[in-house]
């Protein structure tokens, strides 16, 4: 049992002292046991062996621990000025190409300046984010990098209470962790229905994987081409087919064929990636359907291979270099404590008008 005399100490009631994540360095082990109404070297022992103090000191630093979110620092010596020149940055999955374009330039802008970047994927459902951060918030990393808007509100806790430099890419809010580089969901699928309306389209579907940034560009879609008049009488959206992510060419194929076994008279579809887009392009031949004429095909990211395809690829461009680039000079700047000014950037997107549209 620990020997420490505070061990019959009440439970404080104030609340977790207020930190500024961009001064403090984040929450330390001293809140902790200031919380828990216990000395450092007590709350220490409780996290790291528990069985040297009691059931009730134990669930009072626990309690302390859930409270303000803090991950034990696993570096070497636990100095809040020691800096890692490490980056973290976290993405849906390795196998995306789409975001391949921010990690290069990610990689390259930050080893300009001496760091180094280290990858973990999250997956898409069952996404492994929060058991991630925090084996990367507890190696103290000198950034974080994510892809996408932090979802989970125990996450979004421990990055905030970290002191880490955080940049949130690939989405929009207007409540962001700290730093945000990214564009509207919404808008593309929007812009992207008014396109294909000024070309003529009038029976227009959606062939979508099933994360949720997906989803949301092929919802404004719906919602915008239902108002332009490209739907069926008495339709409330527009014909749809959900495909797993991350997607596959196999998948564009046999999404098409779903699709035109229920809908055979689409005129124009609207994929979420350039990825599934290659395969309706696949299945199109296949088929013998002529693209654009019977079938226009819209896809997002640009990857390289879009426009060698025959016929080429009309797609959504998203400035991935750039999302990289700012998101490192972001984190440098912080990381030595320079002033970011501007830290919420809308990066915008542009629609490359090829000949499958």
């Amino acid at each position: 049992m620990d020997d420490t005399p505070d061990h019959n100490a009440e439970p404080p009631v104030a609340a977790p002292p207020r930190r500024s994540r961009r001064k403090s360095g984040g929450t330390t082990l001293r809140d902790v046991a200031k919380l828990a109404g216990v000395a450092p070297i007590t709350a220490s022992r409780a996290l790291n062996t528990p069985n040297a103090v009691s059931d009730a000191i134990l669930e009072r630093v626990r309690a302390a621990v859930e409270q303000t979110g803090y991950v034990p620092n696993m570096l070497a010596g636990g100095l809040a000025s020691r800096k890692s020149r490490l980056v973290a940055a976290v993405i849906p999955t390795i196998s995306g190409n789409v975001f391949l374009e921010m990690v290069q330039s990610l990689t390259a802008s930050l080893a300009a300046s001496g760091y180094q970047l280290m990858l973990g994927q999250s997956g898409y459902e069952d996404s492994r984010e929060d058991e991630l951060l925090e084996a990367i918030i507890g190696r103290r990393p000198d950034g974080v990098v994510l892809t996408g808007i932090m979802r989970s509100p125990q996450g979004r806790q421990r990055l905030l209470t970290s002191g880490i430099p955080v940049v949130e890419t690939w989405d929009l809010t207007p409540d962001p962790i700290d730093m945000l580089i990214g564009f509207s969901h919404e808008k593309v699928g929007e812009e992207v229905a008014r396109y294909l309306h000024a070309r003529g389209k009038r029976r227009v579907a959606t062939l979508s994987a099933n994360d949720q940034r997906a989803m949301r560009r092929m919802k404004a879609f719906s919602e915008t081409a239902i108002e332009l008049g490209m739907a069926r009488p008495g339709e409330t959206e527009v014909p749809g087919w959900v495909v797993p992510a991350p997607t596959n060419v196999g998948l564009g194929r046999s999404g098409l064929r779903e699709l035109l076994a229920r809908h055979p008279d689409i005129d124009a579809l609207f994929c979420s990636s350039d990825m599934v887009a290659l395969g309706v392009l696949t299945e199109a031949q296949a088929q013998g359907i002529a693209v654009p004429d019977q079938l226009a095909v819209v896809g997002l990211g640009d990857l390289s291979f879009a426009r060698d395809l025959q016929p080429a690829l009309t797609t959504v461009r998203i400035d991935g270099a750039t999302i990289g680039s700012t998101a490192a000079r972001f984190i440098v700047d912080r990381s030595q404590e320079r002033e970011v000014r501007d830290g919420i950037i809308d990066i915008g997107f542009s629609i490359i008008e090829r000949d499958s549209a």
